[in-house]
């Protein structure tokens, strides 16, 4: 079964090393997010229509909101992931054109082969968040090092200023009732799972609900509300004494138990393992 070994967090995002032997359901998330084999057998994932090999010599880069999957067969054996999900806010303070990491484009290809530089940092970085989890200020310099080393070996970064504004200028705007109708799932995600009810509210069929919908985010309404319970579950996991079945209760799941598996399912580890290892890992910048 796939657990979780280490799981970190603060204002950089979080980062995690993932012990993996089960796939993980189609999903997103709104970081800008980078997986480096630690160790064991290469793997893989779909990035939108692709499928991206993750061995020793080559990462998988993914942008915000980007689709994707864990993708294991299982006759291989379990691999080992360092996992970054990284919040472009926390970038901009290094350089402020970074914040472009949350814009459709940062990574333009969903791969890429990683520098020994990369790779010694991403390696000492693992071995430090098992050695010593507490070690705050070690591991925050390592996390940023490795990002610098990152964005400057797989992004132009250099023109992402513009890269971002050109994507703004071509991007269609966004609908206003979808704007409206994301709004109402951020306000409510419990009432947001009855998506034909909000493509009626917002005075839309449901077929052209979902037609603007993916228009605008690229991504299905089911989806983006998938996505946002499960950021809402991690925050609630990590910073609050609620029970899980408040937590499950919340975020509208009908039993704890379809809560679990809808967490496994999305992070590789039950919301009851994801508390207990991020509450002995490093928080700093919180």
């Amino acid at each position: 079964m796939s657990n979780a070994l280490r799981i970190a967090h603060g204002d950089f995002g979080r980062v995690a090393l993932l012990d993996m032997d089960r796939s993980l359901v189609r999903h997103a998330h709104p970081h800008c997010h980078v997986l480096i084999k630690a160790s064991g057998a290469d793997t893989q994932f779909a990035v939108g229509d692709r499928l991206v090999p993750l061995t020793d010599t080559q990462a998988v880069l993914i942008n915000t909101w980007e689709p994707h999957a864990y993708v294991h067969y299982q006759e291989r054996p379990r691999t080992i992931i360092l996992a970054l999900y990284i919040e472009p806010s926390w970038l901009k303070t290094f350089r402020p054109n970074w914040a472009a990491s949350g814009a459709h484009g940062f990574f333009d290809r969903p791969a890429g082969e990683l520098s020994p530089r990369i790779r010694r940092l991403s390696m000492d970085l693992a071995a430090f968040m098992m050695a010593d989890p507490s070690a705050g200020a070690t591991q925050e310099q390592l996390l940023s090092d490795l990002m610098i080393s990152i964005i400057e070996r797989f992004t132009p970064w250099r023109t992402l200023s513009k890269r971002a504004a050109d994507f703004q200028a071509h991007s269609n705007p966004m609908d206003w009732r979808i704007r409206r109708a994301i709004n109402l799932i951020r306000a409510d995600p419990k009432a947001a799972q009855d998506v034909d009810s909000m493509a009626k509210e917002v005075g839309l069929s449901r077929a052209h609900f979902y037609r603007l919908f993916e228009r605008s985010t690229r991504m299905t309404p089911h989806l983006y509300v998938n996505l946002l319970r499960m950021e809402l579950a991690v925050k609630t996991v990590v910073h609050s004494d609620d029970s899980l079945a408040l937590v499950s209760e919340k975020l509208g799941f009908s039993a704890q138990s379809h809560f679990t598996r809808f967490f496994r399912d999305h992070a590789g580890c039950t919301p009851s393992e994801f508390r207990q290892v991020a509450r002995i890992g490093f928080a700093f910048g919180a």
